[in-house]
């Protein structure tokens, strides 16, 4: 059950069955690219462009917007159409606005809606998406 009013932010969404992740950055930072990567890699489409935030106990979960279409932008193609899974818990947030610079980065934490969630900086490598698809399926090593 959801508590309390939900917050939208500007972020894509994707998941892997009810994990998801935040993809954020300013526009024009990749965010529907890296979604779209990681939709080749299986992912589900949560919500493109903008996000709504809710907690649900001690989970945050994130769903689409009421309204917004079941369309994801790709870059000099177009709008495509896509499936929306209602629903994900946020595991991990992608700040494609900030480039990691360390090999093996330290654990970050950014507050979304009150609710710490881990952080990635953007990519470094040609791997990154599927180094955040296992990321969402499997976890980080402490």
């Amino acid at each position: 059950m959801t508590e309390g009013p939900g917050q939208v932010i500007h972020a894509t969404c994707i998941a892997f069955g009810d994990r998801g992740a935040l993809i954020l950055g300013p526009s024009g930072s990749g965010k529907s690219a890296l979604a779209l990567q990681l939709m080749a890699l299986g992912a589900a489409l949560v919500a493109d462009d903008r996000v709504l935030l809710n907690r649900d106990g001690a989970r945050l979960c994130a769903t689409a917007p009421p309204g917004l279409p079941a369309l994801i932008e790709a870059r000099g193609i177009g709008l495509l159409n896509a499936a929306l899974q209602p629903q994900a818990q946020i595991v991990l947030a992608v700040d494609l606005g900030q480039a990691e610079t360390a090999r093996l980065p330290q654990r970050r934490n950014m507050l979304l809606h009150n609710h710490a969630v881990e952080v990635v900086h953007g990519p470094v490598s040609g791997h990154f998406a599927a180094a955040i698809r296992h990321y969402i399926l499997m976890g980080r090593k402490d």
